[in-house]
């Protein structure tokens, strides 16, 4: 963490409070922005499934509504639920593929058990994300997320040809052809501003060419509907019959439910770093109140019979572009979304779009989805072993999707099951991932105190580390240094109070001559990489900040991961390591 790199254009942090005028303003703007994705997604999934209008009205108002509850609790935080930072829930169209056959094998009832069951693993991550961080890798969300549009490509398609069958024949690609060209075009020639409303000009475009071209946008239902009203009663209920097609969709919904959640923490790391205005270590107590409240919504989607729901990575552009981050702006954008839900004829406006133009829309999504996947994967780091597993899990999992492997033996559960790409992709990277650990290499462990003696204790495991992995003198001076101030610096504050220390496990191992440790502890609510930042900002104190400057001094990089209760210390040692220029 480099501490010259200020955010000084961040006008509103989260805490602050800006004019009423522009909270509101901004408010209105992110839903627009949203509103699309939010209510085309159950639209797409119902109206390709051929569930009925009633459910469908039903379905977009429940996702409006759960999206505007869920993106206030993101912004306020109710206990642990909640990031406490602007992130803007909506439908999302990864469960698209899956949701559409479970309308077509068990319908609404069984899409809902389905939501509700996969909803409870955002529960788990969350609560367990520091034990479970070693299987939910960047690895496997790269690679289901670049699975994703191979999922969704035969529901896109149905939904490119989704035209009356009197209209003309040239209807359909020249309405999604204009959709497409505008909302490429829009962002490659402008920025700003202008590049975050691309989406929704493509979508207004793509309708005038339907209307005006082909007469195709049919707005009778909107001139029907009332401008205030509810939606009549369409609950579906849950199946509780757990049927065999139920048993073979859940792991597909827990894949996605996953992907999911990786994507969240990564809007909640980086809304994190563009909402202040001097840098600060990412807060992983903020990310688990993000996934919390990921979970709920996906829940209330489940028992409300919708579609699930995510955090929408517009809100880091905006909130970039604006340098607002104030919470009362997504408090703002959860009131509106619901009294949206209550706006019958703005609801049908969005509803009525066009086949071909929702179907150019999804492409636009899924086409980032990708990329983004990509990104993940690049950013994490391919090597050669990392890129092996990527590579080959991607493939088996696009090879089941197709049915190119042996399809003649896949019948029945185990055809639904291994006929999607996404469950069998990620099970394999998980399965992959998990064997190239296990060839790894042991990891020595060390579970004790946080005691006054504490540094005797580390001091000798640190031997006997060294001399198991022949890592040489060098190492072991290096190795038994940062042993010793890092245990100082987990013992401040407790010095004075014999018999309450903490729990500490030490995890050591060695890949290519650099060691890799990890100190975890009962939680302490003091951020180590941010102090280690302040270090050259503040008149020396060595008597406090000597353990510190000695540990950046030997340890090659430091990164302070602070979960609720638990804290996790990762440094890195190499024998030959120059003291260190910044905090990874």
């Amino acid at each position: 963490m480099d501490p010259t790199l200020d955010h000084q254009d961040v006008r509103y942090e989260p805490d602050e409070r800006p004019p009423l005028p522009i909270t509101i303003g901004l408010g209105i703007q992110y839903a627009i922005l949203c509103v699309a994705t939010v209510v085309l997604t159950p639209t797409i999934m119902i109206t390709v499934a051929g569930a009925g209008d009633a459910y469908l009205s039903w379905a977009v108002f429940a996702a409006l509504v759960i999206s505007g509850v869920t993106t206030a609790i993101q912004a306020r935080k109710v206990g642990r639920i909640g990031a406490g930072y602007i992130l803007v829930m909506g439908s999302t169209g990864a469960f698209l593929a899956v949701s559409v056959t479970a309308l077509e094998q068990g319908g609404p009832a069984m899409l809902a058990t389905l939501i509700i069951a996969s909803s409870l693993v955002q529960f788990v991550l969350a609560t367990r994300m520091a034990l479970l961080r070693r299987f939910f890798t960047p690895a496997v969300a790269g690679t289901v997320l670049m699975l994703i549009p191979v999922t969704l490509a035969p529901v896109i398609l149905r939904k490119l040809a989704d035209v009356p069958p009197d209209a003309s024949p040239a209807a359909g690609p020249i309405i999604a052809g204009v959709t497409l060209l505008v909302m490429i075009l829009v962002p490659l020639r402008f920025s700003g501003a202008l590049r975050l409303w691309a989406p929704a000009i493509g979508i207004v475009a793509g309708c005038l060419t339907a209307d005006l071209g082909f007469g195709l946008y049919d707005t009778s239902m909107v001139a029907e509907a009332a401008w205030v009203g509810l939606p009549a009663l369409a609950y579906p209920g849950v199946d509780l019959s757990f049927q065999p097609a139920f048993w073979a969709l859940l792991p597909s919904f827990i894949m996605v439910t996953l992907v999911g959640a990786l994507d969240t923490l990564g809007d909640a790391i980086a809304i994190q770093r563009v909402s202040w205005r001097r840098p600060r270590a990412i807060d992983f107590r903020s990310i688990q109140g993000a996934l919390s409240a990921d979970g709920l919504g996906n829940l209330l989607s489940g028992l409300s019979g919708t579609v699930p729901n995510t955090t929408y990575g517009m809100s880091i552009s905006v909130a970039e572009l604006t340098g607002i981050a104030a919470r009362r702006i997504g408090v703002c954008v959860g009131i509106v979304f619901v009294a949206l839900a209550f706006l019958p004829k703005v609801i049908g406006l969005i509803v009525a779009i066009p086949g071909p133009v929702a179907a150019a829309y999804f492409i636009v999504i899924v086409a980032l989805i990708f990329v983004f996947g990509m990104k993940i994967l690049v950013q994490e780091g391919l090597d050669f072993r990392k890129g092996l597993v990527v590579g080959v899990a991607f493939w088996i999992g696009l090879a089941f999707q197709l049915d190119w492997i042996y399809p003649e033996y896949l019948e029945g559960v185990w055809a639904d099951l291994l006929g999607n790409g996404m469950t069998v992709g990620g099970f394999t990277v998980i399965l992959l991932a998990m064997l190239e650990e296990a060839v790894g290499g042991r990891r020595s462990r060390l579970k004790t105190r946080l005691t006054p003696e504490i540094w005797s204790e580390v001091d000798d495991f640190m031997v006997k580390f060294v001399a198991r992995k022949r890592l040489g003198k060098e190492m072991e001076r290096r190795l038994r240094a940062v042993g010793e101030e890092t245990a100082h610096v987990l013992m401040r504050g407790d010095e004075g109070t014999p018999g309450s220390g903490r729990r500490l496990l030490v995890i050591a191992g060695n890949k290519g001559g650099v060691a890799d440790l990890e100190f975890i502890a009962t939680t302490d609510e003091t951020n180590i990489e941010d102090q280690l930042a302040m270090l050259s900002e503040k008149a020396p104190n060595f008597g406090e900040e000597t353990p510190l400057r000695l540990l950046r001094h030997y340890a090659t990089s430091i990164r302070h991961q602070q979960y609720h209760d638990i804290d996790i210390l990762s440094v890195r040692v190499e024998s030959a390591a120059q003291p260190m220029a910044g905090i990874n």
